[in-house]
Order: C-alpha cells, then sequence, then structure tokens
C-alpha cells in the first residue's frame, strides 16, 4: 500500500485513486452532493476551502485543500509545470 499526502496530516491510498478533478465544475459539485448524501463524502480539508477532489474505487469521494497541480505532481513525479497548462 502507498500513502499519498492530501494535506494537513491525512493520507489516501495512492492505488485506489480513480481521478482526482477539480471541484469547480457543475458534474463534480453534483458528485459530492451525491455523496454527502450517501455518507460516502470524507471531508479533509480541515474547514479550508476544497481544491481538489479525488474519486476512489469504493464508490467514496474525498475532498482536499491541496491544489490539482501539487497533487498530481506528487502521484507522479515526472511531471512538469507546463503539463497543467491549458492548451
Amino acid at each position: 500500500m502507498k500513502l499519498l499526502p492530501i494535506g494537513y496530516a491525512n493520507f489516501i491510498n495512492k492505488e485506489r485513486i480513480i481521478s482526482i478533478v477539480s471541484p469547480d465544475t457543475s458534474p463534480v459539485k453534483r458528485i459530492i452532493s451525491e455523496a454527502r448524501t450517501n455518507n460516502m463524502l470524507v471531508d479533509a480539508t480541515c474547514g479550508r476551502k476544497t481544491r481538489s477532489v479525488f474519486v476512489i474505487d469504493s464508490g467514496h469521494v474525498v475532498l482536499s485543500a491541496v491544489q490539482l497541480a501539487t497533487m498530481a505532481k506528487r502521484i507522479d513525479k515526472n511531471l512538469k509545470e507546463t503539463d497543467f497548462l491549458d492548451n
């Protein structure tokens, strides 16, 4: 099991992550709302603004206060800053 730090002394199993998405879009807001309704939401933001959302293979949704680009770099050390620029 490989643990990924997601901020404020919280960790997630790196091997169970399906996707990491930005919380700003309407579909992701719906996913968060449905997860909250179904008791499948884990809020690891410690009261801060949500900056990335993890979807886990168990169906859980995990909120993090760490930037999406930072999380992607932590997962794949070979990524460069230019990989996150919109074309």
